[in-house]
């Protein structure tokens, strides 16, 4: 039997450590995508099997402005932790979130996309460093030349945070996940490298 042809899989790589970041990160990266604009649902990776999962239904009846999902081969610990300050005790131990703006509505999950990255915003949740890179989907006709998160509408970036800020908010007690800041592309490609290097250390070990 002849061996199963290259570049192509015999088995689905896992979305997070079989993917990678892209070939031109921190500047464009892979995006796998959990969640869209259109979702009620909470959906999140599953990090044993690779399939996505129901994580929980939202609470409340925001739905999150963008395209919601990580970027491959990331991972938020020590380096991560470090860029957000004293403010955080450690990273969350997950891969990089990353919020993909798109002009066109795509409105299904479990795919993968490449998306210019433009800022972040700075998010701490129970004291740990829970960032959320803002970028724009590649190639988009209408938000493809944006450079940095300045450039993007202010209501925009109000929704993002206003979001993150209440999207785990139980009814009756306050919420501990806020946004400490937010930041343009120039930070945002030092988390995305940060990230990267943490991945390095947890996963591949040494050199």
């Amino acid at each position: 039997m002849s061996a199963f042809p290259p570049p192509f899989y015999r088995w689905r790589p896992h979305p997070w450590h079989g993917l990678d970041a892209g070939p031109d990160a921190p500047r464009v990266v892979t995006a796998y995508v959990e969640i869209t604009p259109s979702d009620p649902v909470k959906y999140e990776l599953d990090k044993v099997t690779g399939y996505t999962r129901v994580d929980r239904p939202q609470r409340s009846s925001s739905h999150p402005p963008t395209i919601y999902g990580f970027i491959p081969r990331t991972y938020c610990a020590t380096r991560v932790a470090a860029l957000s300050g004293p403010e955080a005790e450690k990273g969350d131990g997950d891969p990089l979130d990353v919020c993909v703006i798109s002009e066109r509505q795509i409105d299904r999950g479990d795919i993968t996309l490449a998306a210019r990255v433009v800022g972040g915003l700075q998010m701490i949740d129970n004291g740990e460093a829970d960032d959320k890179i803002v970028a724009v989907l590649q190639g988009d006709l209408f938000w493809g030349k944006v450079t940095d998160l300045d450039e993007l509408p202010d209501r925009l970036i109000e929704r993002l945070t206003h979001y993150f800020s209440t999207y785990k908010l139980i009814p009756g007690s306050e919420s501990e996940a806020s946004i400490a800041r937010t930041y343009g592309r120039e930070h945002a490609e030092a988390v995305v490298r940060a990230s990267q290097a943490d991945y390095a250390d947890e996963f591949e070990g040494p050199a």
